[in-house]
């Protein structure tokens, strides 16, 4: 039975949250983003996310800051330096040889400190590997709310942060509030937000934290580094080219038509999750919110429907091409060009074509 709209919903229920926080917190002001940095370099979700912290502190009328940890050295100088760059008010740093390579527990300890000490409203990291291990631990460690895997970070009109990310598998948009607690955290993954233009800064206000910690007081310890051979099996999240295939394909054999095309454009080859979950095509393949999100110049997507997972990972790319036979697909409704056709039938005449029409050197012309 329907519940009557005029019952008022239980006091502990959600529906009867307000908004209402408590004294203590009320000091916690500012946008800060997690500056990542592994082995000398920064990761670019970092600058990313410096853009979208720009947009929620200036609707704030808040500094917006980056924290960076790392090793005493040239790289995190470097690291500090670049984030004025790309728009930081301040950087709150803490330097220790501790630091030098990333562990959960003193990386844990230096960004919950600085939390404690500094108060920020907002927390921002990457959903990397390292940013979503590090995000979770201090999220339990201040006992506060953690939104991951944001597509969209909005301030809503009583200045709360309103994160939004799928839920139910990719089928739905939810847009998630951390009521009564701060800092209000949340995590986006690479290329979900554009790169904010770099601007030549001088260095500004540096604030350092101790860490307080020393090798002994640390359980893991390092042994060696051994790169992984397979980091570099695909390059879809920073292609400008990116050409894609779905159930609609039809076989396994039939997606060879996609590698064709990805060849003749000097392109990288994607795919939607059902060809990964039958086993045609490997993980690191996958565009999506459980997969890759891609920001190119050009994506085309041959048989994919176009559900919102999907499209969470692709509606940041300039131009969208979409094939489909269904002309009610959902990708047509954000598709910039939709072919209602058979994929199977179009991809040889369309690689032909382009195989004559443009020179060795296309990749660099399509990224120009």
């Amino acid at each position: 039975m329907a519940e009557n709209p005029a019952t008022p919903a239980p006091a502990n229920s959600r529906a009867a949250a307000k908004k209402d926080l408590p004294e203590h917190f009320k000091a916690y002001k500012h946008v800060w983003v997690f500056i990542e940095q592994e082995r000398g370099h920064v990761h670019p979700v970092s600058f990313e996310l410096m853009g979208a912290g720009r947009r929620l502190a200036d609707k704030l009328g808040v500094e917006l800051a980056g924290v960076v940890l790392g090793a005493p050295g040239e790289a995190t100088d470097h690291a500090v330096a670049e984030t004025f760059c790309y728009g930081a008010d301040l950087v709150y740093v803490v330097s220790d040889p501790v630091l030098e390579n990333y562990r959960n527990e003193p990386y844990s300890k230096a960004l919950t400190d600085v939390v404690n000490t500094y108060k920020p409203e907002i927390l921002l990291l990457g959903a990397t590997t390292l940013g979503r291990d590090l995000a979770g631990s201090v999220a339990t460690t201040l006992l506060t709310g953690l939104t991951a895997d944001c597509t969209e970070l909005e301030v809503d009109a009583d200045g709360s942060l309103a994160a939004t990310r799928p839920t139910f598998g990719g089928s739905l948009l939810c847009t998630i509030y951390t009521l009564n607690f701060r800092p209000q955290m949340a995590t986006v993954r690479p290329r979900v937000m554009p790169m904010p233009d770099r601007v030549e800064k001088p260095i500004g206000k540096i604030v350092t934290h101790p860490l307080g910690m020393v090798e002994d007081d640390i359980v893991t310890k390092v042994l060696s580094y051994i790169p992984d051979r397979d980091s570099a099996k695909s390059n879809l999240a920073f292609a400008d080219v990116v050409v894609a295939g779905g159930l609609g394909l039809g076989s396994p054999e039939n997606y060879q038509l996609i590698k064709q095309l990805a060849g003749v454009l000097g392109a990288e080859y994607g795919c939607s999750r059902p060809l990964v979950q039958k086993g045609w095509v490997s993980a690191d393949r996958q565009i999506g919110q459980t997969g890759k999100t891609i920001r190119p110049k050009l994506y085309i997507a041959a048989g994919i429907s176009g559900a919102i997972q999907h499209r969470v990972g692709v509606e940041g790319a300039d131009l969208i091409v979409a094939i489909n036979t269904d002309k009610n697909a959902p990708i047509f409704d954000f598709a910039h060009v939709g072919i209602v056709a058979d994929a199977i039938r179009l991809l040889p005449p369309l690689t032909e074509a382009f195989r004559k029409r443009l020179s060795p050197h296309i990749s660099d012309k399509l990224a120009s």
